[in-house]
């Protein structure tokens, strides 16, 4: 069954607010990296290219359902922060927003009965679980470290060590 433009209307909003997440995340990158953070840096940039494989796997299933795909403005990212913390309070905020439409398409796909779109968004629901755990995760270590420059450099490394 073709996808319904209702959904496929949505689907391309979240496209968009996933390319936005990635965006975003690759200014956050571009701000560590600027302050001499290379696994802060490390962290965002994986963070980037992850929201980017988000933004794919909804742009693919508009395009298998027969939708078309819509790609729209991507708006401006922040640039400026002044602590890490700062940064990841404004990332776990962000993942919390995302967790709201992520919820949203959902209910749209109950209102339209569309089990396909709902089995998709199983996965971003799991998906938002650990992203909104991890940066809470980061920003509680954070708090904790407060101005401690060793425990930002151990931080720092950690997070570097991503894969």
């Amino acid at each position: 069954m073709e996808i319904k433009d209702k959904v496929t209307k949505a689907i391309n909003k979240q496209i968009n607010a996933e390319l936005y997440s990635s965006y975003l995340y690759l200014a956050m990158a571009a701000y560590f990296e600027a302050k001499n953070w290379p696994g802060f840096g490390r962290w965002m940039r994986l963070q980037a290219q992850e929201e980017n494989s988000h933004a794919m796997k909804f742009y693919d299933y508009v395009l298998q359902r027969g939708g078309k795909v819509v790609l729209d403005d991507i708006k401006a990212a922040d640039a400026e922060w002044k602590t890490p913390l700062e940064v990841f309070e404004d990332v776990y905020d962000h993942e919390l927003k995302v967790t709201v439409l992520i919820n949203d398409l959902l209910k749209l796909s109950r209102q339209e009965n569309d089990a396909a779109t709902e089995s998709l968004l199983k996965w971003f629901i799991d998906e938002q679980i650990e992203e909104e755990a991890n940066s809470k995760q980061i920003v509680d270590k954070l708090k904790l470290i407060k101005d401690s420059n060793n425990g930002l450099f151990m931080l720092d490394h950690k997070l570097g060590e991503r894969k």
